[in-house]
Parts: C-alpha cells; structure tokens; sequence
C-alpha cells in the first residue's frame, strides 16, 4: 500500500471566474496558446470534450523535460465550477500509483480564486511529494490568468 498525499493551491484570478472552468472543460486545446512555455499540444483520444468518460492527452514541459499525461475527464460540475481529471497513463503516473487534479473555481471574500487540489499515491518513501508538478499548475495557472486578463 501507497503513501497518499494531497496538495493544494489557490491563486487569486485577475480575469472573470468563469474562464477557467470554460478553458479546462470546453477549450483545453487553446491551453498550449495561452501558456505555451507550460502547454505544448493536446490531443482528444476518445468522446467528446467537456464530457465525463472523454480521454484527452497533454504534452508539456516541466523542469525542462518534455513529458505527457492521458487523463479521463471524471467528474464535471458546471454549477459549482469543478472539474476532475484523473491520469490513466503518462510521465507521473508511471512514477505514482495513483494521480488526480481538481480544479474548483470558488469566491473566498468577493476575491475569485482558482483552486488545484493533487491527490496521488507513492509507492514509497523515495518517491518524492510533487511540489514540482503543483509549481508548474499554478505558472500555467498565472499564464492562462494574464492572457485572459490582458
């Protein structure tokens, strides 16, 4: 059995709330010309995008090293702003047991937030937390936020 772990970070939006729940459930593939240093390609594998079951494909650059991450799109709730992608195949989850983001867009004291919540499994001590990877969300969080903003 695994080490289970959850990050979370919130980043404080400058552009409508409603921006990134469209981008990341309706538009994932303009992610790569809003953030293109983070987001280099995506790809829809299988069904429709913005629909529970679809698989899509992300290629990215982290650390300098370009990697991949296939995710089901699990869970979608447009009236409170959520989106819940899990990988099934990639760079992270052939490292982790498990991989999961959340992406939940909330209004803490009429200031709009973007919310990322990582929950993912270990397979031991050596393998390290992914800080980095949380890192990497909230940049390409910040560069889809100032492209929106601008």
């Amino acid at each position: 059995m695994g080490l289970k772990s959850v990050l979370c970070a919130k980043i404080e939006m400058k552009a409508s709330k409603d921006v990134f729940h469209d981008v990341f459930t309706n538009k994932p593939h303009h992610v790569s010309t809003m953030s293109p240093l983070h987001v280099q390609g995506f790809d829809l594998l299988e069904g429709d995008i913005g629909t529970v079951g679809s698989k899509i494909c992300w290629t990215y650059t982290q650390d300098g090293e370009k990697k991949i991450s296939k995710q089901i799109f699990e869970a979608i709730d447009h009236e409170n702003k959520v989106l819940v992608l899990k990988e099934f195949e990639g760079d992270v989850i052939d490292k982790y047991d498990s991989f999961k983001a959340t992406l939940h867009i909330e209004t803490k004291d009429e200031i709009d937030l973007v919310s990322w919540t990582l929950e993912y499994e270990r397979p031991n001590e050596n393998v390290p937390e992914l800080i980095s990877l949380l890192n990497f969300i909230v940049g390409m969080t910040k560069a889809i936020d100032d492209h929106h903003a601008n």
